[in-house]
């Protein structure tokens, strides 16, 4: 800063000649050619040069020769001007190629490339001369449509639904790399998974959905009948029914002050329906879900051995384990239940929980056959009797095919009694979901067999002590 106040471009004057003052000799005068603002930031330069830098042989310090003067270039460039400022002529702009004559084919020719066009494998040019053909003929028209139809066909639709196995494999990823602490014993696996693929369900569908219409099937003595409610009321179902294995396990009861009429599942279900000031809606998924959960971590934690209590139904009992995969078994068929209602897709258990649920079934036979010849039902014919506890009788062979499938002895004569092939009087085959939706009264017995072979009057008591076994 100068003593006039006016910024200078450096501090310290150089040799005379350098800084001199209005047209003296080192000045250079602004001309108009560029602005002062050019000025200002050439003196700025230190360096590199500029004014006042260190020399070589070209600034404009002491030392680095003389200034540029009015007959001198600017060492700045100056800004480059636009084609349009100049008054010359815009070069021409770059003509664009002449598009390709079409291709000029005969009418065999275009036809034998449909099948090309239709699986887009034609080049631009051939597919050009296709279409163009195919609006002035007819015939080949009529043959693209169908080549375009049949090359559909070729390409599988992909479903969107997730793999029903992929739950499990994720599942035993997870614990192969970290086991739980306290892991959910191996028979209350098929409950845990049918709830979660449940609870799924439930959440895909919309509000509206909880209200559709839903019957519930069983089959009682020798006749189907149902009961009709929706889905909403089907959870509640579930949510009562599993509150005799929270009781039994020491848990809340959901029905909580409501009182049944009969401890059966049946009396429960209807006083916690009549109880209900409006019809079930969605609100009742949290607690039967939360239920749910509790039954899987209380089984948990305190297991399953042989002091555990019995799960009373009511009319008979089932010891723990089995009542937790009696209850995997109906929350899997209501489930479908509620699929079909709601037009959602459900398959059906892994086969390994369906082998479970077979075998439960096949192991209640015996007693649903007494039951049922004790009431009636099924007259002994002549010349059977009971046979003492632990002793071979006569035998039906049940032959489960399908996932989950194998094959179980079931005594006829007496519920204490063995299976043994020697006795073996009947055989009868069945496809492993059909044998379940039997047990759960969906299909009537003198349909559901696929094969049988032997006693006949064995073969259909032992398919109606089957159906025997659902309830509502």
């Amino acid at each position: 800063m100068s003593d006039e106040g006016r910024f200078d471009a450096y501090e310290h004057g150089g040799d005379e000649g350098e800084t001199g003052q209005d047209g003296e000799e080192g000045q250079e005068v602004y001309d108009g050619s560029r602005k002062p603002d050019d000025d200002m930031g050439a003196d700025r330069c230190h360096g590199q040069g500029g004014y006042g830098g260190p020399g070589n042989g070209s600034g404009g310090g002491p030392g680095n020769g003389p200034t540029p003067g009015p007959g001198r270039s600017p060492r700045i460039p100056m800004p480059r001007a636009s084609v349009e400022d100049g008054g010359r002529p815009l070069p021409a702009p770059a003509e664009s190629p002449a598009p390709a004559p079409p291709l000029l084919l005969e009418h065999q020719v275009l036809k034998a490339l449909l099948g090309a066009w239709a699986l887009a494998a034609c080049s631009p040019e051939e597919t050009l001369a296709v279409e163009d053909h195919l609006g002035d003929c007819g015939s080949c028209a009529d043959e693209a449509l169908r080549l375009r139809e049949a090359v559909g066909l070729l390409q599988r639709p992909e479903s969107l639904d997730l793999d029903p196995g992929l739950r499990t494999r994720v599942l035993e990823g997870c614990l192969d790399r970290r086991p739980p602490r306290i892991p959910v014993p191996d028979w209350a696996t098929p409950y845990d998974a049918e709830t979660a693929r449940l609870d799924a369900l439930l959440q895909d569908i919309g509000d509206a959905e909880w209200h559709a219409p839903v019957r519930l099937r069983w089959f009682q003595a020798n006749e189907a009948t149902s009961r009709r409610t929706t889905v909403a009321g089907v959870i509640a179902h579930l949510l009562t029914v599993d509150g005799l294995v929270a009781i039994a396990l020491g848990l809340d009861d959901p029905l909580g002050e409501v009182s049944a009429d009969a401890p059966t599942p049946a009396g429960r279900t209807e006083a916690y329906w009549r109880a209900s000031h409006f019809p079930p809606t969605r609100s009742v998924r949290v607690p039967w879900r939360e239920q749910s959960h509790d039954l899987v971590r209380t089984v948990s934690f305190t297991g399953g051995g042989a002091g555990r209590p019995a799960v009373s139904y009511g009319a008979f009992e089932l010891p723990l384990r089995d009542a937790m995969l009696d209850r995997a078994f109906e929350c899997w068929v209501h489930a479908e239940d509620i699929a079909e209602a709601v037009d959602y897709p459900y398959g059906p258990p892994s086969p390994r929980h369906l082998n479970r649920m077979i075998d439960l079934a096949a192991r209640m036979l015996p007693a649903a056959l007494a039951v049922r010849r004790r009431t009636g039902l099924a007259s002994p014919a002549p010349g059977r009797h009971l046979v003492p506890a632990g002793e071979p009788g006569r035998t039906l062979r049940l032959e489960i095919e399908g996932h989950g499938g194998g094959e179980w002895l079931i005594p006829l004569d007496s519920p204490a009694a063995i299976g043994s092939a020697d006795r073996e009087i009947a055989h009868v085959a069945l496809d492993g979901v059909e044998f379940c939706r039997l047990a759960a009264g969906h299909v009537s017995p003198t349909e559901a067999a696929a094969g049988q072979l032997g006693d006949r009057e064995a073969i259909r008591d032992v398919l109606f002590a089957a159906a025997s076994l659902s309830r509502m």
